[in-house]
């Protein structure tokens, strides 16, 4: 059996989880509502506060997909509980990164701006504090969602191995390498 399909999902309080009959699961929260279809034999079951995810058979693919929705809803139920909150930082000289409203703007030393217009569901913040790298932050309910800005971002200036220069998410360790070094006589 799958070790992560098999956990039981905890509902908190002020969270309330429904299923209709075409396999759409929608949570709702304080925060917000996400739904999420289901494959068509994988089956949920709900008892005072706990979700558990169920599977017909013992078939490849229903095991693959067993822990998938078990970490999907999970996910969706702690989105919409708390939230999830990406954070990443500029490293390099002349980086800048500024916002209005859903749109941000990055100088990233090429030759022009990124505009990057950024979808309702997620709200951004830009900090900028001198002696400190700017930082941009990422805040929604929607793991998978912001996960994919989040790389977008990070796509658009990649942080490379010899100084670090680029967009990486904080607390990220990069793979440094040695560089050239003198030729000896």
């Amino acid at each position: 059996m799958s070790r992560i399909g098999k956990n039981p999902i905890n509902v908190p309080a002020g969270v309330t989880v429904t299923l209709s009959k075409d396999n759409v699961v929608t949570v709702k929260g304080p925060k917000g509502e996400l739904s999420q279809v289901l494959e068509g034999d994988i089956t949920i079951s709900q008892e005072e506060g706990v979700l558990t995810v169920v599977r017909p058979s013992d078939q490849k693919r229903h095991k693959a997909l067993h822990g998938l929705y078990r970490s999907l809803i999970n996910n969706m139920v702690v989105g919409v509980t708390s939230g999830y909150k990406i954070e990443q930082e500029l490293v390099g000289v002349g980086y800048r990164a500024s916002n209005q409203g859903q749109t941000l703007d990055l100088v990233l030393g090429y030759s022009h701006h990124y505009v990057f217009q950024l979808p309702q569901e997620i709200k951004v913040t830009t900090t900028s504090e001198k002696g400190q790298t700017p930082k941009i932050v990422l805040e929604g309910i929607d793991k998978q969602l912001l996960g994919q800005v989040a790389a977008k971002i990070r796509s658009l200036r990649a942080p490379e191995p010899y100084k670090g220069k680029g967009i990486k998410f904080v607390g990220e360790v990069l793979r440094r390498k040695a560089g050239k070094s003198a030729s000896k006589k």
